[in-house]
């Protein structure tokens, strides 16, 4: 992802010429036209996993997201110990709290809270991540780490709703004493539904203790993994049947310093030994302050793959390149010292994949996976460019390939999809026969409806494209969730209809971000909006959907009047069989303001069924958004459709997406 960004300030007068424009005209549907589609013809193969997900740790994805974690700094490691906590009681005596910092012995996790009673009861209170989301009826698992010369202390756990009523509480009686660290856990069942809940620790009795790692999370977890991740968001992820998950960015990846970036080995193992990192969104933007964004790791490397196997996609890690963001300090690490990120490769690799008498394939089965995760690619770099990127990305390719020759190397060609940088990196990455070039493109809506057409001339050879994160950015004046409105989302249909068409050239491709938190989010747009409570998808999300849902094994040719459909008269299309589910698949755009009427001609052997279907996305209002209280007023409605002698004729509304779906027999 793009650090720094500017949107089109003439977006709106560009996009009129093309779109046509809201302005009231006659409806009436325009002179019927011919698309001949052969459907016996493959032109090319359509990779498995071509449609997946981008997932970055940004708009609070993670933590306070799809980490299902309810305590924000729960280890008090943020660069303020005790923020999102405060005293529960209107006034405090010295000494009563202390924060603790053992860094010489526990470099992960050097802060701890120590509890005085000896003053008199008191309480710590948790604000959670822009609230706490409370579910009536279900279980709250709360955990902690103490130690206490003498047991004498019990704790009150206490869920407070916004009004200030208790709607779920428990306790928890530390049972061991002396000078060992020890976990004990506690549940509770919640009696109120609440978005904006507190959490409260009451201390009763006298004496003193220490706390770290105070942990509240709901019960019902995504496969009700303990301390796992939250139900409704990956169930909305799954949905889609990505073909992978890019993970885990982006520009946290590279970090703003070299010190900042992302270093999987932290990531893996028990949770109190996972190092807290400041998220680099934490101070990226001046207009969206974030100074409680931090990464907890909670959600690392291991958690990823396991969330790709869960629901049947392949892992794309992204690894640094000894390179921090050039939008930032542009650190880079000498040479004669990058063999530690090169190793961190490697050792990725048989981290996933190696047998469990390697090592880190034995760390792998401690984790609870003897069974490999069948690591098939990642990235080298993102986002980076120049020769300092080249230099650095050759030595990673020597190595990896060396060893794992058939690995697939994911190859940066910076953060535009043209210009001096761009060129550069394309020529000098297809002269080496790079795997694949990683393109990324965040441009207003006309740039997606004229480039619909980029890969029709791009080589046929051995370096393929990945689209690695994409999204029309609407106009300036459009903040935060208003930008994913249905105009944004069909430019992107339409330009996906090319990738499709293409899928020779383009072989995986992933929109960008995945995951914003409504009252937390640093970028816009996002493919999923989320609270504390709820979720929803966006048209783009519903059109990603439509073409991951509907990927085929073929592509087949679809033409109008003898050539691509690539903005004749507001029309944009692909077409792909699937001889798995034995299915044509017509997907095509009508960006106009009138209703076009359209002949296919399916020519071919195959004989169709003369029943289908057409999943239909549309709106007359450009500027339509879904929302929590109307998630689905862009979503699709699916209608059936007769063909007859092998040709269908169907009325395309207004401004829609339409994705055309005919069985055949043989």
């Amino acid at each position: 992802m793009k650090s720094k960004y500017t949107a089109n300030s003439i977006f709106f007068a560009s996009l009129s010429l093309i779109l046509i424009g809201l302005s009231p005209i006659n409806l009436k549907a325009q002179t019927t036209k011919t698309i001949k589609i052969n459907i016996d013809n493959s032109i090319a193969k359509v990779q498995p996993n071509m449609w997946g997900v981008f997932f970055e740790d940004i708009n609070f994805g993670a933590d306070g997201g799809i980490y299902a974690e309810l305590i924000k700094n729960r280890s008090f490691e943020f660069a303020k110990p005790l923020m999102g906590w405060t005293i529960q009681r209107a006034k405090a005596n010295e000494g009563e709290i202390l924060i603790v910092n053992r860094k010489e012995a526990n470099i992960a996790n050097p802060r701890y809270v120590q509890i005085n009673t000896e003053k008199g009861n008191f309480g710590l209170s948790n604000e959670g991540f822009k609230g706490i989301g409370v579910k009536k009826g279900v279980r709250y698992d709360f955990s902690v780490m103490y130690r206490q010369p003498v047991a004498a202390i019990k704790l009150r756990l206490q869920l407070i709703s916004s009004d200030n009523k208790i709607i779920g509480e428990g306790s928890l009686t530390p049972e061991k004493s002396g000078s060992e660290w020890n976990k004990q856990t506690a549940s509770f069942t919640a009696t109120e539904t609440d978005a904006k809940a507190r959490f409260v620790v009451l201390f009763d009795g006298k004496g003193k203790i220490d706390l770290d790692m105070i942990s509240l999370f709901p019960g019902d977890t995504w496969k009700n993994r303990p301390q796992g991740l939250r139900k409704d968001m990956v169930k909305i992820l799954a949905d889609m049947k990505p073909g992978f998950i890019r993970f885990p960015g982006g520009c946290i990846v590279e970090g703003t310093d070299l010190a900042n970036r992302y270093q999987w080995k932290k990531t893996i193992g028990p949770i109190e030994e996972r190092q807290l990192l400041m998220n680099r969104w934490n101070v990226e933007f001046a207009h969206r302050p974030a100074s409680d964004y931090y990464q907890s790791f909670g959600l690392g490397f291991f958690e990823y793959f396991q969330l790709a196997e869960d629901i049947g996609s392949d892992a794309l890690p992204i690894l640094n390149c000894g390179m921090a963001c050039q939008f930032n300090t542009g650190e880079v690490v000498a040479l004669d010292e990058l063999d530690p990120y090169v190793q961190d490769a490697l050792d990725l690799i048989e981290f996933a994949n190696g047998d469990t008498n390697t090592t880190w394939g034995k760390k792998r089965a401690e984790l609870g996976h003897p069974k490999p995760f069948n690591l098939k690619m990642m990235g080298v770099g993102n986002e980076n460019w120049g020769p300092q990127y080249l230099e650095r990305l050759a030595i990673f390719t020597k190595a990896i390939k060396a060893k794992y020759p058939d690995f697939k190397i994911i190859n940066s060609s910076g953060t535009d999809p043209e210009g001096e940088r761009f060129n550069a990196l394309n020529t000098s990455l297809r002269s080496t026969n790079a795997d694949f070039i990683d393109e990324h493109y965040y441009r207003p809506a006309d740039w997606f409806l004229k480039n619909a057409g980029r890969y029709d001339n791009y080589p046929r050879n051995d370096t393929k494209v990945f689209v690695g994160e994409y999204a029309v950015h609407a106009d300036k004046s459009l903040t935060g969730s208003s930008k994913n409105n249905w105009e944004s989302a069909l430019a992107s249909a339409s330009l996906m209809t090319g990738l499709e068409r293409n899928a020779d050239v383009v072989q995986m491709a992933s929109y960008a971000p995945l995951f914003a938190h409504i009252d937390a989010w640093q970028w816009a747009p996002d493919m999923i909006w989320v609270d504390n409570l709820n979720c929803y998808g966006t048209p783009d999300y519903y059109v990603q959907k439509l073409f991951s849902t509907n990927k085929g094994t073929d592509v087949i040719a679809a033409k109008l009047d003898g050539k691509n459909i690539i903005g004749q008269d507001g029309l944009y299309a692909s077409a792909v069989g699937d001889n798995i589910s034995k299915e044509v698949i017509i997907k095509i755009s009508n960006t106009t303001n009138k209703a076009q009427n359209i002949n296919f001609d399916l020519e071919g052997k195959k004989s169709l069924k003369s029943k289908g279907y057409v999943d239909e996305l549309a709106s007359e209002n450009l500027n339509q958004l879904n929302s929590f209280e109307n998630p689905n007023a862009v979503s699709p409605k699916r209608n059936a459709i007769v063909v007859k002698n092998k040709k269908l004729a169907i009325t395309l509304k207004p401004y829609s997406f339409n994705v055309i779906t005919i069985p055949f027999t043989k």
